[in-house]
């Protein structure tokens, strides 16, 4: 079970913004499987049907908000950040959508894809955070910003109620200098201290390395973490080592072509943060579905 009630960060002019968008992608003229259906008020009952975490309880509720329909929750099941244990054979009933009918089918996709994806993410990083602390590391399992664009916020929503970290959330959140930005501006040194001059102290500075020179040039100038990136395992392990005795104040972390099933060949005490981009680009959907009741 998540520890907190992560739907509480998530503003809600912004969620009503960002779903109004989703629908009206969806629905940008004549809605003729509407006129089909009437606008009876009927319920249907969402199902998942297959196993996973589940995740996206506050974006499936402004869909249906929105249209003018009421969700009501089955309390012992759909607990965000919950593993349930679902499958085609064993569905779990998760909540029942009254509204017109034509509502709750123009809401039915919608709804169903994003939560199919959040719950995607949540299920992705609960898995590669339970096998960290199985492997005794207890530094931050994290996400990049490899998002989809329109959809960051339900995949950054999904890594927390998964109990991964989000890693920034956009380019304003904190500066991150990576190899484009050191070579136009010279140097590490230069970029860091062209950054600090503009971020003041309130935001902290992270340095994309390619070997342990950079990350020292980082470290010395100024950066809060440092980042290596796509280094081999072994030499990450010696390398991060290395920096930690000469810069203990400095946040390690490592990157670059990691995955769940690799992430175990990176843990070790001198590296803080492991950081997965597959957690937001290569997450399996949970499989979700909303039938009408007869």
């Amino acid at each position: 079970m998540a520890e907190s009630d992560y739907s509480t960060l998530l503003p809600k002019i912004l969620i009503e913004t960002t779903v109004k968008q989703w629908i009206a992608d969806d629905i940008p003229s004549f809605d003729v499987g509407g006129l089909v259906v009437g606008d009876g008020t009927r319920k249907a009952t969402l199902w998942l049907k297959s196993p996973g975490v589940f995740a996206g309880k506050p974006f499936f509720d402004s869909v249906f908000e929105l249209l003018g329909c009421v969700v009501e929750w089955n309390s012992d099941a759909a607990i965000e950040g919950n593993f349930v244990n679902a499958s085609s054979n064993h569905k779990i009933r998760l909540a029942v959508v009254t509204g017109p009918i034509h509502k709750i089918l123009q809401g039915e996709r919608t709804a169903l894809n994003t939560l199919s994806r959040c719950s995607g993410v949540a299920s992705a990083s609960y898995e590669a955070v339970q096998l960290a602390r199985k492997a005794g590391w207890k530094g931050w399992v994290a996400g990049t910003r490899k998002t989809t664009p329109g959809f960051r916020i339900v995949e950054k929503y999904g890594l927390l109620v998964g109990g991964a970290a989000t890693h920034r959330l956009d380019l304003s959140q904190m500066v991150m200098l990576k190899d484009n930005h050191i070579w136009s501006a010279g140097s590490i040194s230069a970029a860091v201290q062209r950054a600090r001059q503009a971020a003041g102290f309130s935001q902290k500075i992270e340095v994309e390395c390619q070997n342990l020179e950079e990350a020292i040039e980082a470290s010395k100038a100024g950066a809060d973490i440092v980042m290596l990136d796509n280094f081999e395992p072994e030499r990450l392990k010696i390398d991060a080592k290395s920096l930690k005795e000469k810069f203990p104040h400095i946040l390690i972390e490592a990157s670059g072509g990691i995955t769940t099933e690799t992430m175990h060949l990176y843990l070790c005490d001198s590296v803080d943060i492991v950081s997965q981009g597959k957690l937001t680009q290569g997450y399996s959907c949970l499989d979700y579905s909303l039938k009408v009741q007869l």
